[in-house]
């Protein structure tokens, strides 16, 4: 579904992807895992057209996306939860599920996605008309989901879900991940808490100064010695 071959990106004078490819089956869900500043959220924001690569190709369903404006890679079916939630602070949580479905004008399916969401959340219902940025973080998470798959994505990038969040709500959300794409919804799953996103994922990469060091089925990862000293306490 997403082929990343060998993108080059930079920040300035900074090298911050070098030479990176990455691979996305549709269907699975695959974790990207790796310490602070190794480039996971660049990645991400390559994907979603923010950042763009001065060599190499992202493939989504076969079209290079690397000269398509971020809102149109929305509009072909990739949406992204971006890291800290990055609600709309001053917007009901009504709104800001609204804000999700921006571009599309299918108002029956709107609604329907609506109170699909309202069913998968049901805090958000009871906070439908309260300003987002009077939820709690792990509201405030749900929230940032929700609103991305008002956009009906076919893949789902998520940066840090877990950050900041109490050990119970981390369950809860790596949960909700494992339902989203057991209906369909193909993740790409940036995370720092590399044990629980091993657990979930199918595929894992490892990536560290803007390199794959690693790459493999998530289940072979966990058991690799290297993975379990950096990333696993072990």
């Amino acid at each position: 579904m997403l082929a990343v071959k060998e993108i080059d990106v930079y920040y300035g004078a900074i090298h911050a992807l070098k030479k990176f490819s990455l691979d996305v089956e549709e269907g699975s869900i695959v974790t990207l895992i790796g310490a602070n500043g190794a480039g996971k959220t660049t990645v991400l924001k390559t994907i979603s057209g923010i950042l763009r690569p001065t060599t190499g190709s992202v493939m989504f369903k076969g079209q290079d996306l690397v000269k398509v404006p971020p809102e149109k890679i929305v509009a072909l079916g990739i949406s992204q939860v971006p890291e800290g939630r990055r609600v709309f602070q001053t917007m009901s949580v009504l709104e800001n599920l609204e804000m999700g479905a921006y571009l599309r004008s299918d108002k029956k399916e709107i609604q329907k996605d609506l109170e699909n969401i309202f069913l998968r959340f049901p805090r958000l219902k009871e906070r439908r008309k309260q300003s987002a940025g009077t939820l709690s973080g792990g509201e405030q998470q749900m929230l940032a989901i929700g609103r991305a798959l008002m956009a009906q994505p076919e893949l789902l990038l998520m940066d840090e879900p877990s950050m900041g969040l109490a050990p119970l709500l981390v369950k809860e959300i790596f949960e909700i991940i494992k339902d989203i794409n057991s209906r369909g919804t193909t993740v790409l799953l940036v995370e720092q808490n590399a044990n629980m996103a091993l657990t979930i994922a199918d595929q894992a990469y490892v990536i560290e100064t803007g390199e794959i060091v690693l790459q493999g089925a998530a289940e072979e990862l966990m058991r690799s010695e290297e993975v379990k000293k950096a990333y696993l306490g072990g």
